[in-house]
């Protein structure tokens, strides 16, 4: 190869080690090269000439295949030095872990040396230990012997001497003291006596000191001191009567005597049942007040002084419910009972429930137990056992409920409670029913009354009345004389003298005051009884409720009108004030049955015998009930329908046959007809006052069917002249309009047939044959329409030829036939009416969410007279 032709500067800039190094990019390196040549080409205006290019690159690779050699052979030199290096680092690891491997060998090895060590240690230490007891046992032995002969010997000066020490030495004689009462009662030998009596009295005096010093430490209030004495005492016999000491001298308990506070105003309204009962008692509220500010304050005390906080506060808890509150709460019960049933109860709940919060809040003064470490030692050698004070494995919270329940026990324990709330309720509404009661009580008596009681209700009115001064008569003092020699008093006679009427309505306002006071007796039941005991005292209470509301009220009253309607006189317009009664009965009832299903069967829901009880219970209430309204209403329907039947009886021969025929049109209807459309109306008028929907329609189907069939009888006893056939088309429209005005389309259809057939006696004889065939007329057989048309007053002069086109001789056997079957027209009409009619249903529509209950206040379905 040539030698390597002269490079420019630059280009030799470009071939130099350092331009190779870091970043390399070959088009800079080639524009490098080439830049000054590329410039060179281009001053020259010749033909480019490639020469300069091709001998600057040759020897510019030349140059770059001597740098590749060098460079391969620097690196090759530095590969076998890398592997001289690592061979070399190689060995030396492999060293290096022979060597950790031996140490850790050494280590494990005197780790096991060290187990060895150990574990005889601990034998040693275990065997030390027990030779320490041993020794500890034998030295408290010894000692326990030697102070027991000298009190035997009866000397103390070395038990003095170390209770005169200070702290330490009194919590020693505690636990001397102690071991020694123990020890007496174990030892039998000739003096154990006298000495036991000695180490007692010791015991006793030295108890006392330290009470004594707790005593005057608390009231210096000095706690250090206190915790002390209480410790030491707690050594000594657990500490119980340092706790009693700190008890009993405690504020508190001294100035709860204080008298409390009158509450005016719950006094005032505790006893009536109309009022709201209090929730508050003034001098209740002020004691619970300061028993939570007492137990926040004594809290820190207790837990700054005694070891064993918990024990005492319990105690001092157990003294604030047995003490202040029971006899705060039996002052308040003994002052209600002398008040009335109702006021204790009311005071009961109210102190149940404000004792309730009390205890809810004093749980939060749950403090910590601390434990108290005694002579193990000595336990363990004389067989004895810590000094633990009662109560101590018991959390304040388990107190407080405890204490809670023990405070109302006396007074809702078995049937306590239940009893005097149902006596409570069953005088409430005692009092409130006296003068319903009385009423209907004289009602029933004078409606069934022998003739003497008659006699004695004479004699005992002639007796109660004055003469105008003020003197009593001569007949009422001779009736006086007559009653007082056959031994009767007119005491009652006057009394029933002042009951009222309106005492003896059924008022919806009593019946709601009668649930609210018996709302607020289960509010009180679910307060007071145990949980499991609520479902059977709300049945309980719902027999109470259902014997005032049910049978003292409602069935007192059905069948006070019941009675009335027995007794009425047949001849007289029949008193429509039971339908009142029925109304009160169903409005009553629903709110009654509304109530059941709201607020007592959920309360039965946690038993599901008690819940079917009552309601099967409460279902045979109602169907009683039922009973009585619907022979109310029986009766009722047939003393209206009787009294009606009496009016058309009045009916004179000739009203339909007058002779006087300007007379006759001057009369606009006969006087048996005005007085049953007044009746009817009135019936109308007080059946829509007091019944609704099907009820209704029932009642009014039942009197204006029963009376068609009277109306249908009465116009076949009367004959009925031209005339007279347009008054009786008068009355017929008047009792048609009537009974339209019940809005009973069933009804409307069956008075005008009653038209129709009075038109028979209107309609010209030529005609009649064709007018019999149409309508309501058209569908009875003619046969049974011949009586009523042999009452027209021409039925003489076209009946032999209406018999001639309405008979032949194929046809007698079909009409004989028809008469053997219907007898009389009413039968006929009631064949072919297709009304139904249904029992009375008192509430219908009212839908109740029991699932078991009737659907409203439904009377028996069965249905009357049709």
């Amino acid at each position: 190869m040539g030698s390597i032709p002269h490079l420019d500067p630059s280009v030799e800039t470009q071939l130099q080690l350092p331009a190779f190094k870091g970043k390399f990019d070959v088009t800079e390196f080639v524009g490098g090269v080439s830049e000054k040549l590329i410039a060179e080409s281009k001053q020259d205006a010749g033909p480019f000439d490639p020469k300069p290019f091709i001998q600057t690159f040759e020897a510019a690779v030349d140059k770059l295949i001597a740098f590749r050699k060098d460079v391969q052979a620097k690196t090759e030199q530095m590969e076998k030095s890398v592997r001289v290096s690592e061979r070399e680092y190689s060995k030396k690891m492999a060293d290096l872990n022979r060597g950790f491997e031996t140490v850790g060998n050494s280590f494990s090895g005197m780790e096991s040396r060290m187990n060895e060590v150990s574990s005889t240690a601990i034998r040693i230490g275990e065997q030390l230990e027990t030779v320490h007891i041993e020794r500890q046992r034998a030295q408290a032995a010894y000692d326990i012997i030697d102070f027991y002969n000298q009190f035997s010997r009866g000397d103390t000066s070395r038990l003095d001497s170390l209770r005169k020490e200070g702290r330490q030495g009194r919590r020693q004689v505690a636990i001397l003291l102690r071991r020694l009462n123990t020890v007496a009662k174990e030892v039998d030998l000739p003096s154990a006596d006298k000495t036991r009596e000695s180490i007692e009295k010791y015991c006793e005096k030295f108890e006392k000191e330290m009470l004594n010093l707790f005593d005057r430490c608390y009231r210096k209030g000095d706690p250090k001191m206190m915790h002390h004495c209480a410790q030491t005492l707690l050594e000594f016999n657990g500490g119980s009567s340092c706790i009693q000491v700190y008890v009993n001298q405690h504020d508190f308990f001294i100035n709860s005597e204080n008298k409390q506070p009158e509450d005016t105003l719950l006094w005032q309204t505790i006893s009536n049942p109309d009022e709201s009962p209090s929730k508050t008692e003034k001098g209740l509220t002020e004691l619970f007040d300061e028993i939570r500010s007492t137990v926040d304050t004594e809290a820190q005390i207790v837990k700054a002084v005694f070891p064993n906080p918990p024990v005492v506060m319990q105690v001092f808890l157990q003294r604030v419910f047995a003490q202040s509150i029971q006899q705060h709460m039996e002052q308040l019960l003994h002052r209600g009972t002398a008040l009335s049933d109702l006021a204790y109860l009311r005071l009961l709940q109210l102190v149940h429930v404000q004792a309730s919060n009390l205890v809810e809040d004093l749980k939060a003064y749950e403090l910590p137990a601390t434990r108290t470490v005694f002579d193990t030692e000595f336990r363990k050698s004389f067989g004895g056992s810590s000094v633990v004070a009662p109560g101590t494995s018991a959390t304040v919270t388990t107190m407080l409920e405890t204490a809670m329940e023990e405070l109302f026990v006396p007074y809702t324990e078995g049937q306590r409670y239940l009893e005097r709330e149902s006596r409570s309720l069953g005088t409430l509404y005692s009092g409130l029913l006296i003068n319903f009661t009385r009423y209907h009580a004289k009602t029933q008596k004078e409606k069934s009354g022998s003739v003497f009681d008659r006699v004695v209700n004479q004699l005992s009115a002639a007796a109660a009345t004055t003469s105008t001064g003020g003197v009593s008569s001569t007949s009422a003092q001779a009736a006086s004389a007559l009653l007082r020699f056959g031994g009767i008093s007119s005491t009652n006679t006057t009394e029933d003298d002042q009951i009222k009427e309106e005492d003896g309505l059924l008022d919806i306002g009593v019946a709601e005051r009668m649930l609210k006071w018996h709302a607020e007796a289960i509010g009180r039941c679910v307060e007071l009884s145990p949980q499991n005991d609520v479902a059977k005292n709300t049945f309980a209470l719902l027999r109470v409720l259902a014997e005032a509301v049910s049978t003292a009220y409602m069935e007192e009253a059905l069948e006070t009108a019941q009675t009335r309607l027995e007794a009425a006189d047949t001849k007289s317009e029949p008193n429509l004030q039971p339908m009142s009664v029925l109304r009160s009965v169903d409005l009553i009832c629903h709110l009654w049955q509304q109530y059941v299903n709201t607020a007592l069967l959920p309360l039965a829901s946690s038993s599901v015998t008690i819940r079917r009880e009552m309601v099967v219970f409460n279902n045979q209430t109602v169907s009683r009930l039922d009973g009585g309204a619907n022979h109310l209403m029986q009766k009722l329907a047939d003393n209206i329908v009787a009294w009606l039947s009496l009016q058309l009886t009045k009916q004179k021969r000739n009203d339909f046959k007058p002779r006087n025929d300007d007379l006759s049109f001057a009369r606009v209807n006969t006087e048996p007809c005005v007085a049953c459309c007044d009746m009817l109306e009135k019936v109308r008028d007080s059946a829509k006052a007091s019944l609704s929907g099907k009820n209704l329609e029932i009642f009014l189907t039942e009197v204006g069917v029963t009376f068609h069939s009277l109306l249908l009888e009465h116009l076949r006893k009367f004959p009925v002249s031209p005339t007279g056939g347009l008054m009786l088309a008068k009355d017929i429209k008047m009792y048609q309009d009537t009974i339209a005005s019940f809005g009973i389309p069933s009804l409307t259809e069956r008075y005008e047939f009653i038209r129709q057939l009075g038109n028979l006696f209107l309609v010209r004889p030529e005609i009649l044959k064709s007018y019999m065939t149409e309508n309501y007329l058209g569908r009875i057989d003619p046969t049974l329409l011949k009586p009523y048309l042999a009452l027209r007053s021409d039925w003489g002069q076209f009946e032999k030829g209406f018999n001639d086109q309405d008979g032949s001789p194929a046809e007698d056997g079909a009409v004989l036939e028809t008469k053997g079957r219907f007898g009389r027209l009413s039968v006929m009409m009631k064949d072919l009416e297709s009304l139904k009619v249904d029992g009375f249903k008192f509430g219908e529509g009212i839908t109740m969410g029991m699932p078991t209950l009737p659907s409203g206040f439904s009377m028996s379905t069965r249905s009357f007279g049709i």
